[in-house]
């Protein structure tokens, strides 16, 4: 195998990086790799060990107005790659290893809130067949906490009614098991007895997804944005959402009602805690802003 080979096997089989994630990855080597060639300033990556040239790179990075967060992120791809070929014997020296990558602001994630949740689950008309889907799928979404990739691929299998959970294929192939409330479970069961097989019968696909279009095939995440979309009309609301907006808002909710850190991020599949933490910063601002607004003495002079 080359090293491209070299590196893309590694993050999937070894790190069991999700296709996007691997898919960054290999462009970022990629990038670099060319940038070597174009420039003469060695063979090709592999060729590249001097330090010197991981700053020559950083620089030129800059030069071109890439955001802090992309710099980043190319820098850590590269220290990765080189440290792989290390293990591979392939070199002797990772000159990024010592490049320090810009620090990026922190940015706190978009939620929205109960009331704004609840009343989006009121404008959805569960007597129409894709209304009913619909109300499921922000159920899932809002309960469970799932990304729109999870989401969309629940097979009926994956459905623990007995059990009171769910089996969900996260990021990287980790599997995890989040429960499911006694109304989530009812209208599961409602949605597989009397709402898919109505949707199924418009195709002739056989499928094992649990969620399903208009057309009666797979529901795609392009497909999801478009109900998100349809959420937000159907309300007459003007703000954007998307399943990821609702996975944070589930998250914070479970902490301003008193979860652990830990339990949400095992529910969230986060990898890390460190992850999941910033969530308790939305949960403080949010508990800063209701102290302010509701403490008796709040306007008065002592």
């Amino acid at each position: 195998m080359n090293y491209f080979e070299i590196f893309e096997n590694y993050l999937k089989n070894e790190k069991n990086y999700s296709d996007n994630t691997v898919i960054s990855y290999m462009k970022d080597l990629k990038d670099f790799d060319n940038f070597i060639i174009r420039e003469e300033l060695a063979s090709d990556a592999l060729g590249a060990t001097r330090p010197r040239l991981a700053r020559h790179y950083l620089s030129y990075l800059e030069d071109e107005a890439f955001s802090k967060k992309s710099i980043a992120r190319k820098i850590s791809s590269l220290r990765t790659f080189y440290k792989i070929m290390i293990m591979n014997n392939l070199i002797d020296v990772n000159i990024f290893e010592n490049i320090e990558t810009p620090k990026i602001p922190k940015r706190l994630p978009k939620v929205i809130s109960e009331n704004e949740i609840s009343y989006l689950f009121e404008c959805i008309d569960k007597e129409s067949l894709l209304g009913y889907r619909n109300y499921l799928i922000l159920e899932l979404l809002f309960s469970c906490g799932l990304r729109s990739s999870e989401l969309t691929n629940l097979e009926i299998g994956d459905i623990r009614l007995t059990r009171n959970e769910i089996l969900i294929h996260g990021k990287g192939s980790k599997d995890r098991y989040v429960p499911i409330h006694d109304n989530l479970n009812e209208q599961i069961k409602n949605y597989l007895t009397n709402y898919r097989p109505k949707l199924i019968s418009k195709s002739d696909l056989e499928t094992k997804k649990l969620l399903l279009n208009y057309r009666g095939e797979e529901l795609t995440q392009r497909g999801l944005q478009k109900i998100m979309k349809k959420l937000i009309s159907d309300a007459n609301e003007t703000y954007q959402i998307s399943p990821h907006m609702i996975r944070h808002s589930f998250a914070t909710t479970l902490l301003n009602h008193g979860a652990d850190l830990r339990v949400v991020q095992e529910l969230l599949g986060h990898e890390h805690l460190k992850t999941t933490q910033i969530y308790t910063e939305v949960t403080n601002k949010t508990l800063k802003e209701k102290f302010e607004k509701l403490h008796p003495r709040r306007a008065k002079n002592d």
